[in-house]
């Protein structure tokens, strides 16, 4: 066998491997009745639900921080992040939940905030002076 043929073999093996590999991470978008019924692994957007406590004791774990969520149905669940607080948490507009529902509660390991413009007061002047 020649180099270029093990090489392009090697090449194609990589290819598979990687493709393999980035398939395992797709998840779909949900409600938390969908991830209920699933038991998948899915991606859920909501909004963080204010009038329940946010808990983050870094000195018990330092990955775990526990809130309430309402998906866009309305639905609140419990929601485990198994990470830090995010900075700003309380003020995201929107949040975008990778995870599963584990005994009754979403286990979420990625989190994906939409925090409010800096620039919509101005953009709403702009908007009412045209």
């Amino acid at each position: 066998m020649k180099k270029i043929h093990i090489i392009a073999i090697l090449i194609i093996a990589a290819s598979i491997v990687i493709f393999i590999t980035a398939s395992k991470d797709v998840s779909t978008y949900a409600n938390f009745e969908i991830a209920e019924t699933t038991g998948q692994r899915v991606k859920i957007v909501g909004q963080l639900d204010l009038s329940k406590d946010v808990v983050f004791a870094p000195e018990v774990d330092p990955n775990k921080t526990t809130f309430h969520m309402k998906d866009e149905d309305g639905k609140i669940r419990e929601v485990v992040l198994l990470q830090p607080k995010p900075q700003d948490f309380e003020m995201s507009e929107q949040i975008v939940l990778t995870g599963e529902i584990q005994e009754g509660q979403f286990v979420a390991d990625e989190i994906l905030m939409k925090c409010p413009s800096k620039y919509k007061n101005e953009e709403i002047f702009l908007k009412s002076e045209t």
